[in-house]
């Protein structure tokens, strides 16, 4: 397969809770405030890149956001999504302790989902390089049957409330909250790919995959498949496969159908008039493109979630998720919402099973995640060491290592150093480099800014 540049921008849902009960002594707002003003103090901003290449700040409605790294390699960015949430959970910790300080009886949350308790919706959006070499719109057409049926793989399951009260478990916390398949705009028309073209690179040769309809998960495998799955089936594409053919009838009305058929056992009108199940439309696409994948050499990681996407289909067939309740989000969720009802006789609906899905996504001290992981309830990929070493360290294999190096000479240095995803422009001499080509590692341009940096 040929090398490809993807990234995830995560974005946090945040809360500042009463230590002694009662209302949040701190709005959003003021939570936000409290979270970025170490930054701000240091004479940054709330809108920084940093020394891992990544981009951290804070997004309309008080939302911190993670941006990775451009990485070319599914370890690196398995790394880099949880250095994201390592990074926050640490602000986090100096915000209590500012708090604390200050006298205010709170503690700040971070959580890593897609919904507050207002039913506001915040993203976790992907992206993807591609060759400028076919028509965007085609692609982008063929493939929304894929994203509107991933939730069965990549999922993070949620809890539906109906008007009438009814509180119903589904697969996706984004498919109820997406207004169009395809649309240039993100918020007012919630789409599932946005076309606006905006490449970050040379324009000439690539264009950016804007996926929007992912939802955020926690636990690694599901992450993992998102993206892995998300990868082959764009190979199969620009090998020339073709999945027209599995155009849906209504694609936003078939999101969430089958985000609330747990049993897997409804099936979807297609453009031609043919009704598939989702994990039929799933297993074809999963045939077509490993069969793109003939005589290429496949990583052992592939291979295990490449496995794990086959087993995910199996489980909504069987209706039995034991295959995958340690490393498919829904699945995970829907165990621990199970044995929390069988031990305490509470209902879907109750309170405590509101709060035990906000501690799943929770990133910061309250958070269950790494006790799932400890007790083996949650299946790790990453190793502490690799996000650690992502916490202040770029990916190596593309232009992210130039950007790092650049910020770290410029912080070292004490010099303004304008950055944003392609360029880098130190302020008041007028020098700006662009890194038009995302796969590129070495730069004499950004050598010699890094030498002048430290040499003025």
């Amino acid at each position: 397969m040929q090398r490809r540049i993807f990234g995830i921008e995560t974005e946090y849902g945040l809360n500042c809770a009463s230590t002694v009960g009662g209302t949040p002594p701190l709005g959003p707002e003021e939570t936000a405030r409290v979270l970025f003003e170490p930054l701000v103090k240091a004479g940054r901003s709330t809108n920084v890149f940093l020394t891992n290449g990544g981009r951290l700040y804070l997004d309309v409605g008080a939302h911190p956001e993670y941006a990775t790294a451009e990485c070319s390699a599914l370890w690196d960015l398995l790394a880099q999504v949880r250095a994201g949430s390592t990074i926050l959970a640490d602000m986090a910790t100096q915000a209590n302790s500012q708090l604390a300080a200050a006298g205010v009886a709170g503690e700040v949350h971070l959580f890593a989902n897609n919904l507050d308790s207002a039913g506001n919706s915040f993203g976790c959006h992907e992206n993807y390089l591609l060759r400028r070499s076919r028509d965007f719109r085609e692609m982008a057409d063929a493939l929304i049957a894929f994203f509107v049926t991933r939730q069965i793989i990549a999922g993070s399951g949620a809890l539906v409330h109906d008007e009438d009260g009814t509180v119903r478990y589904s697969l996706s916390a984004r498919a109820a909250q997406m207004h169009d398949a395809l649309s240039g705009a993100t918020t007012r028309s919630r789409p599932i790919i946005n076309t606006r073209d905006e490449p970050l690179s040379d324009s000439t040769s690539y264009r950016r995959l804007h996926v929007i309809v992912g939802d955020t998960n926690i636990a690694e495998p599901t992450t993992a498949l998102k993206v892995a799955s998300t990868d082959v089936v764009l190979h199969a594409m620009e090998m020339g496969t073709d999945f027209s053919d599995l155009a849906l009838a209504d694609p936003m009305e078939a999101i969430r159908r089958i985000s609330l058929d747990l049993d897997g056992r409804q099936t979807i009108e297609l453009s031609d008039g043919r009704r598939l199940s989702a994990a039929q439309i799933q297993r074809e696409i999963r045939r077509r493109a490993l069969k793109a994948l003939d005589n290429e050499e496949v990583s052992e990681l592939y291979s295990y979630l490449l496995d794990l996407w086959e087993r995910a289909l199996n489980a909504i067939d069987s209706r039995d998720w034991s295959g995958i309740d340690t490393e498919i989000d829904y699945a995970i969720k829907r165990r621990l919402i199970d044995a929390y009802i069988a031990r305490t006789g509470a209902e879907l609906g109750d309170a405590r099973i509101a709060r035990l899905m906000l501690a799943y996504h929770d990133i910061t001290g309250g958070g269950l995640a790494p006790r799932l992981e400890a007790s083996g309830a949650m299946v790790r990929l990453t190793s502490k060491e690799q996000v650690s070493t992502a916490v202040d360290s770029p990916p190596a294999t593309t232009r992210a290592v130039l950007r790092a190096a650049a910020i770290a000479a410029a912080q070292a240095s004490r010099r303004d150093l304008g950055v944003d995803w392609v360029n880098l422009r130190l302020e008041g001499t007028g020098t700006l480099v662009a890194l038009q080509d995302p796969f590129a590692t070495q730069d004499e341009r950004v050598d010699e800014l890094v030498a002048r940096m430290s040499r003025d």
